[in-house]
C-alpha cells in the first residue's frame, strides 16, 4: 500500500536525455542537420526536441556498454507497433483518420532519416544507414519522451520514469523541477499488487495513442466521430477532435458532432443561416443554436446516420482486409483489428440510437 502524495521514483537531471543539453552537446553539427530538416519541410520545426533525442539515442548506441546508459537502452523493447512501424498494407487497413495520424508519423520519421544521412552529425555510416537501429531510435524517442514548457519548451527522457503503463486514471504523476530533477508521486491511494500508471495523452480519443505508442488501454470510455472530411468546418467553429465523440459503452453522441454536421449542411444550403449559426456557436447562444437543430433535424439526422453506415461497412471491409494477411509478414495485425473493432462496436450502438430518432 503506497499512499497518495509520495514520491515512488526520482530520476537526477545527470541520467536524464533532454533536447536542449542535446543541441547544445552536438552544436553546429546538429544545427546543420536541422536546417536540412526544414529544408524539407518547414513544418517539421516543432518536431526539432524529437529529432535531438533520436540523435542522442542514436550516439549512445553507438557507445555500446561504454554508455553509462547502456542497461536502459538495452532494456528496451525492439519491436514497436505504432504508426511508424507499419507498412503500406498495414494503412490499407485502417479506418481514415488512424491511417491519417499513423501515416503522418512515418512521413515525419522519413525526413529524420534524410536529415540525418546527409552526414553532418557525427556518426557511424553502418549505424545512420542500417534502417533496423535508426528506426528502433525515432520510437525510443517517440514513445518515451515527457514533454515540459517552462522554463523553456523541451522533450526530456528520463530512465525508468519512461517505464510507467498508461491509464485513463492514473494514480502517479510526473514532476520536473527547474533543475531538470524527475520525480514521480502518487497522486491517489495505490493498493497492494495495483499497476502504478500515468496519463500519455487524451483520455478521450484512443486513436492518437494508438498512432503514437500502437496500443490501445482497456478503460477507453470515448472515440473520435470519424468525421475528417469535416476538417474545415471544425476548424471553423474552433473544434476539437476531443470535442466530437461517441461513447463506447452507449454510443451516444456528443452535441458538438450534431453542430459541424447541420453547418456542413447549411454552408451548401443556405450561406446566411450558415453564418448566423456559426456566430450562434462561436458566442455559446445555445437558445439559436438549438432552433437551428429543432429545424434541421431530420437532414442533421440524414447525414449523421448515412456517416455512420458508411464508416460501419468501411470497418467490416478493412478488418476483413486485415485478417486475410499473414502475422508472421504482419505482426501487427491484431492490434490493427483491436482498433477496428472498437470502431465497430461504439458505431453500431451509435448507429441503434440514430435509427430509434426517426
Amino acid at each position: 500500500y503506497i499512499p497518495a502524495n509520495n514520491c515512488v521514483l526520482f530520476v537526477p537531471s545527470n541520467l536524464v536525455f533532454g533536447s536542449i543539453k542535446v543541441s547544445n552537446e552536438f552544436g553546429d553539427d546538429l544545427k546543420m542537420a536541422e536546417d536540412e530538416l526544414l529544408l524539407l519541410d518547414q513544418g517539421t520545426a516543432k518536431r526539432l526536441p524529437l529529432f535531438r533525442l533520436m540523435i542522442k539515442i542514436l550516439a549512445e548506441y553507438e557507445k555500446g556498454e561504454s554508455s553509462q546508459w547502456f542497461p536502459w537502452l538495452n532494456s528496451l523493447p525492439r519491436i514497436f507497433y505504432n504508426g511508424v512501424s507499419m507498412t503500406d498494407a498495414c494503412f490499407e487497413c485502417l479506418p481514415p483518420c488512424a491511417a491519417l495520424l499513423s501515416m503522418n508519423e512515418r512521413n515525419t520519421y522519413s525526413r529524420f532519416v534524410n536529415a540525418i544521412r546527409k552526414g553532418f552529425v557525427p556518426l557511424k555510416p553502418e549505424t545512420i544507414n542500417d534502417d533496423r537501429v535508426v528506426k528502433w531510435a525515432y520510437n525510443v524517442a517517440l514513445t518515451r519522451f515527457h514533454e515540459v514548457w517552462e522554463p523553456r519548451r523541451q522533450k526530456l527522457i528520463a530512465p525508468m520514469a519512461d517505464m510507467f503503463n498508461h491509464s485513463s486514471e492514473p494514480n502517479v504523476e510526473i514532476t520536473v523541477d527547474k533543475q531538470v530533477n524527475f520525480r514521480v508521486n502518487t497522486i491517489a491511494d495505490v493498493p497492494p499488487g495495483t499497476p502504478l500508471t500515468i496519463s500519455l495523452g487524451d483520455p478521450t480519443n484512443p486513436t492518437p495513442l494508438f498512432a503514437q505508442y500502437g496500443f490501445l488501454y482497456n478503460d477507453c470510455k470515448t472515440i473520435f466521430c470519424k468525421a475528417i472530411h469535416l476538417e474545415e468546418e471544425i476548424k471553423d467553429l474552433g473544434y476539437d477532435y476531443k470535442d466530437l465523440l461517441f461513447q463506447t459503452e452507449t454510443g451516444e453522441i456528443a452535441p458538438k458532432v450534431w453542430d459541424i454536421f447541420l453547418y456542413k449542411i447549411l454552408q451548401d444550403n443556405d450561406l446566411d443561416a450558415a453564418n448566423e449559426f456559426y456566430v450562434a456557436c462561436k458566442t455559446n447562444d445555445e437558445v439559436m443554436k438549438q432552433q437551428y437543430h429543432d429545424y434541421y433535424f431530420q437532414y442533421t439526422l440524414y447525414d449523421l446516420k448515412n456517416h455512420v453506415y458508411s464508416i460501419l461497412g468501411e470497418v467490416e471491409q478493412l478488418t476483413m482486409k486485415a485478417q486475410s494477411y499473414d502475422l508472421e509478414t504482419h505482426p501487427r495485425v491484431p492490434v490493427i483489428v483491436a482498433h477496428n473493432d472498437l470502431v465497430r462496436h461504439t458505431f453500431t450502438m451509435t448507429q441503434k440510437l440514430l435509427d430509434a430518432m426517426e
